[in-house]
């Protein structure tokens, strides 16, 4: 079993700061928000979205697809009771001359990553992976 470890501490009450490795996040941990940070929903779509990219990048070298970008746009919608991310849509577009059949493989190794998984079991997740125009 892997295993991950971050820490996050407030740096006032406008922000904290995560840190894992030898990498920095500023989190916007304010309660009337800040432009300048992601807050707790965006970090979680962000954490999708690296997913979502690793899935296609890990599936590349055995399908043998050229991709020159990938570009993932993300929605998600917060309920009130209980309070929950209850959807998430989205939309990637790989850069690639590939037949709809390797998107749609991609496709499937996206839904297969880790976060994905995790966020499929209490959340309903919809989108597509398509080339880009």
């Amino acid at each position: 079993m892997l295993e991950y470890q971050l820490n996050v501490d407030r740096i006032d009450t406008h922000g904290s700061l995560a840190r894992a490795k030898q990498a920095e996040v500023t989190l916007d941990t304010d309660m009337d928000g800040r432009d300048d940070a992601l807050s707790p929903p965006e970090l979680m779509l962000a954490s999708l979205g690296a997913c979502m990219v690793r899935g296609i990048q890990r599936a590349l070298p055995m399908l043998r697809i050229e991709v020159d970008s990938i570009a993932i746009q993300l929605r998600g919608w917060r309920q009130d009771d209980p309070p929950a991310i209850a959807k998430i849509e989205y939309r990637v577009e790989v850069g690639t001359d590939a037949d709809e059949e390797m998107l749609e493989i991609l496709h499937r190794n996206v839904q297969k990553g880790t976060i994905y998984s995790t966020l499929a079991a209490g959340t309903q997740l919809t989108g597509e992976v398509v080339a880009r125009q």
